[in-house]
């Protein structure tokens, strides 16, 4: 039941999206940075390309487990207004966290993208990618900003899930791919004989990777 590595579950989490091979109205989007080798490897089997969607939760203040809302790649920003109207949080405070969160997320764009604009996803179908689903916080925040920049069709695929969870994001998104959603499910990381954190480097050399023609990035990996 368990994945060697993130690399392992992208594989096997391929095998199962067949259908959205060599088509080219797909793209595909990890979001950072546990899901980009997840995605490496659906992008690779798939034929498509590969960037990353980056999502910043606004954390209520003193309760930053809890998301007033999130911004995310695009300029794009989420507000959960029923939690900002039970907690009584002021656009003021709103607008200082977003702020700051703004900051972290424009250090990883260009930690990323190395100056890459962020793809077009106007009418395209987007698989967006995680290394799992355990609250699904971040993924719902990701397709509701991903929702308002004009896709086609957003499918959320992730190698593992909590079977609420994934149920959930079925309302959201437009399908939901996740092969393995164990009972009891403890944490994403319990599914790994290896969840180790992913780098900024490893992301960065992953992006670039997958940018390259097929033939160079065949031989880098020799």
């Amino acid at each position: 039941m368990r994945f060697r590595d993130r690399s392992d579950a992208g594989r096997q989490l391929a095998a199962r999206m067949k259908r959205y091979a060599g088509r080219g109205d797909v793209v595909v989007l990890a979001l950072p940075r546990g899901g980009v080798p997840v995605a490496f490897e659906v992008a690779r089997a798939l034929g498509a390309p590969l960037d990353v969607f980056l999502v910043r939760k606004l954390g209520a203040p003193g309760h930053e487990e809890l998301a007033l809302g999130a911004i995310a790649s695009g300029g794009v920003r989420v507000l959960n207004e029923d939690v900002v109207s039970a907690l009584g949080v002021s656009r003021e405070t709103i607008d200082a966290i977003a702020e700051r969160e703004g900051r972290e997320l424009a250090r990883r764009q260009r930690a990323y993208r190395d100056g890459r604009d962020a793809p077009d996803v106007r009418d395209r179908i987007v698989v967006l990618v995680d290394d799992g689903l355990a609250t699904g916080a971040t993924m719902r925040a990701a397709v509701a900003a991903l929702r308002k920049l004009g896709p086609g069709r957003i499918i959320v695929a992730v190698p593992v899930g909590a079977t609420e969870t994934c149920a959930a994001l079925a309302e959201e998104a437009d399908e939901v791919v996740c092969p393995r959603r164990p009972e009891p499910f403890y944490g994403v990381g319990a599914w790994y004989d290896d969840f180790s954190q992913t780098t900024d480097q490893e992301v960065r050399d992953l992006l670039r990777q997958a940018a390259e023609p097929p033939e160079v990035g065949a031989a880098a990996r020799r």
